[in-house]
C-alpha cells in the first residue's frame, strides 16, 4: 500500500516548488511598476478594444503596431481569426465613434453652404471636384481635402479623436478598413469597480467555503485545510499568470474571474470527497491511527478524483487548442486550476489535516503528562 500521508513533506515541497516562483513574479508587479508580473487587460486597467480587417489581407499585427507607435500611442495587436485584428490600447478614446447595430455604406461627407455664402462657394466650387463651374454653382460644396471615409460593415469607424487620427494614418498607409467586428472601451472608474467586486467576489466565496465544510463535518480543522488547499490552487494559477505575462506579455480578464471561481468549486469538490470517506472510515476503523484512517480514504478516492479531472482535462485542453484565442486565458487558467486542484484535495489538504490533528494529539499528550506529574507531586 502505498503511503501517501508518510511522504507528505516531499509533497508539501513540492507545493512551495511551484507556488514560490509565482509569488516572486506577483511581487515583481508593483516593483517595476507593472511592466512585469500580471498583466491586466482593458477590463481592469481602462482603455479600448478594436477589432478589425482590412481589404489587403496581408497586413501583420507588426505593422499595425508601428503606425500606433508612430502616433505616440502604446497598443499590443493579435490576429483573432477570420483575418481581423485585435488592437488594444490605454490611450484611445471613442470621441466621434457611435457604433451602430447596421450601418450603409458612407460617402463623402458635405457642407451645405448657408444663403450668405452662396456667392463664395461659387467660387470655391470650381476646385471641388463635386460641384460645377459658373452661376449655377450647387450650394452644396465638398468637404475639405480628407480621405473619404470607408464603407465598413458591422459599426461606424472612429472619425475623431486619437483613434480617428489613428484610423486615417492606418488606412493612408494600408489601403481601406473592409470590416470593424467590434469597438468598445472601458473607464478608469468602471475597471476599478471590476477590481473590487473580482476581489470580494472571491472571499464571499472562500468564507462560504469555510462555513460549509465547517458545518458539514462539524469540524474547523477540515474547513480551514480545504480553504489552505484553495489558496494553494489560486496561488498556482494567479503565479503561472504572472510569470507568463513577464515573459510573453499574456494578460487577464474579466473572464479569468469567472475561471477562478470555477477553479475554487472543483478544487473544493475533491477535498470534500477525500474528508467525507475521512469521516466514514474513523467509524470503520476506530482501532487504527489517523494517519492510516486518511490514507485508506485518500487511497479509496484517488482513482475516482483522477478520473474525473482527467475527463475535464481532456476536453479543456481540446478547447485551448482548437477555439481560438478569444477564450485561450479562460481555458489555461481553468487547466492549470483544475490539475492543481487535484493535486492539492490528495497530497496538500489530507496530509495538513494529519499534521494539524497530530499536533493536537501529541498537545493533549504534554497536558496529560503534566498533569499526572503535577498529581504525583501532591500525592507525595
Amino acid at each position: 500500500m502505498f503511503d501517501i500521508i508518510g511522504k507528505r513533506n516531499w509533497f508539501f515541497a513540492f507545493s512551495l516548488a511551484i507556488t514560490i516562483p509565482g509569488l516572486i513574479f506577483l511581487m515583481m508587479g508593483p516593483v517595476t511598476g507593472g511592466k512585469a508580473g500580471l498583466q491586466f487587460a482593458i477590463d481592469f486597467t481602462g482603455g479600448t478594444v478594436w477589432s478589425i480587417k482590412f481589404k489587403d489581407a496581408s497586413i501583420t499585427p507588426e505593422q499595425v503596431k508601428s503606425v500606433f507607435a508612430a502616433n505616440a500611442m502604446e497598443a499590443s495587436v493579435a490576429t483573432i481569426g477570420n483575418g481581423f485584428l485585435e488592437i488594444r490600447t490605454r490611450e484611445a478614446t471613442l470621441a466621434g465613434a457611435q457604433p451602430t447595430p447596421t450601418a450603409p455604406p458612407t460617402v463623402a461627407p458635405s457642407v451645405t453652404a448657408s444663403p450668405k455664402a452662396s456667392a463664395s462657394a461659387g467660387a470655391s466650387a470650381s476646385v471641388a471636384p463635386s460641384a460645377s463651374a459658373g452661376p449655377s454653382a450647387s450650394p452644396v460644396a465638398s468637404a475639405a481635402p480628407t480621405p473619404s471615409p470607408t464603407p465598413v460593415i458591422g459599426a461606424v469607424l472612429p472619425s475623431t479623436g486619437k483613434l480617428g487620427d489613428v484610423r486615417r494614418a492606418l488606412e493612408a498607409k494600408f489601403g481601406p478598413i473592409a470590416e470593424q467586428e467590434s469597438l468598445s472601451s472601458v473607464g478608469a472608474v468602471v475597471s476599478s469597480d471590476l477590481i473590487t467586486q473580482a476581489l470580494i467576489l472571491i472571499l464571499v466565496g472562500a468564507i462560504g467555503i469555510l462555513l460549509w465544510i465547517t458545518y458539514r463535518f462539524r469540524d474547523f480543522k477540515m474547513g480551514v485545510c480545504a480553504l489552505v488547499a484553495l489558496l494553494h490552487d489560486i496561488l498556482v494559477v494567479v503565479g503561472i499568470f504572472a510569470i507568463l505575462g513577464t515573459l510573453i506579455g499574456m494578460q487577464i480578464d474579466s473572464l479569468f474571474v469567472t475561471a477562478m471561481l470555477t477553479v475554487i468549486g472543483f478544487s473544493v469538490h475533491d477535498t470534500i470527497v477525500v474528508f467525507d470517506r475521512v469521516r466514514e472510515n474513523r467509524s470503520r476503523h476506530a482501532g487504527e491511527s489517523f494517519e492510516a484512517i486518511v490514507n485508506h480514504s485518500i487511497l479509496q478516492t484517488v482513482g475516482r478524483s483522477i478520473t474525473t479531472s482527467l475527463t475535464v482535462v481532456i476536453t479543456l485542453l481540446a478547447l485551448l487548442l482548437f477555439a481560438g484565442e478569444a477564450i485561450g486565458t479562460f481555458v489555461l487558467a481553468l487547466l492549470l486550476g483544475i490539475i492543481s486542484g487535484t493535486y492539492s484535495s490528495i497530497f496538500n489538504a489530507s496530509p495538513l489535516l494529519v499534521v494539524w490533528h497530530n499536533r493536537e494529539a501529541r498537545q493533549r499528550q504534554r497536558e496529560l503528562e503534566l498533569s499526572a506529574r503535577s498529581g504525583r507531586r501532591a500525592a507525595s
